[in-house]
């Protein structure tokens, strides 16, 4: 993709570490902000480099906000989906003239206006650090006083690096009951575990993901109402 893209009207240019997240924002698109154009920017050595590296680096941070800032420049607000990445895209947008934001901070947002204990869920060792402190900085923001407990899934995430979607999502919906017991409600740290939550059946505590909640928060800053 290009550095620069221009657009027309309402815009979201996207960036992911997975091409499989085009498919579901763009049917997102389609659902619930149809006059919205996307574009997508897929940068699968980002997080490449951030599981090497155990966690987010300065420099990996660098490379994301320069990656965000240049799909800035098109005029589009600038959404990243990598939870992993997410302070970096919050970073970025301290220096861009237009929106950019983490597709996790809506759920984040949501999360710690739903209950106390907060279970985070994810399948990438590095995106616990970053989502804890996401949970943690909404709640300072709205005044509430949130514990969360972190259920890490990584045995799965071979078979999503392998495109072996169905056991991804299979392995994680068959945790996600006993995570629940323990918690007021739970997140899905990452977009890509998302499709996980049609396959669990009923929890005793609500599941969050964060594409719908936060694709809807971007079209709302885009401009753009379902």
């Amino acid at each position: 993709m290009p550095p620069s893209l221009r657009h027309h009207g309402a815009a979201i240019a996207f960036l992911h570490t997975a091409a499989v997240h085009i498919d579901t924002f763009d049917a997102l698109a389609r659902e619930i902000a149809p006059g919205l154009t996307t574009t997508h920017a897929v940068r699968e050595d980002l997080l490449a480099a951030t599981e090497k590296a155990g966690g987010l680096t300065a420099a990996v941070s660098l490379r994301t906000q320069e990656a965000l800032l240049a799909l800035a420049e098109g005029g589009a607000r600038v959404v990243c989906t990598c939870s992993t990445l997410g302070p970096a895209a919050e970073a970025a947008a301290q220096e861009a003239e237009i929106p950019v934001m983490r597709i996790d901070r809506p759920m984040a947002d949501a999360a710690v206006r739903a209950g106390r204990v907060i279970g985070v869920c994810a399948a990438l060792a590095p995106t616990l650090a970053p989502t804890r402190a996401l949970i943690e900085n909404s709640a300072a923001r709205a005044g509430r006083d949130v514990r969360v407990r972190e259920f890490l899934f990584d045995d799965v995430w071979a078979a999503f690096r392998e495109g072996r979607l169905d056991d991804y999502y299979g392995g994680i919906a068959g945790r996600l009951a006993d995570a629940a017991r323990h918690v007021d409600v739970l997140v899905l740290a990452q977009a890509s575990m998302a499709p996980a939550a049609d396959l669990c059946g009923a929890l005793s505590a609500p599941l969050l993901s964060s594409p719908r909640i936060g694709f809807a928060e971007a079209a709302r800053i885009a401009g753009v109402r379902g």
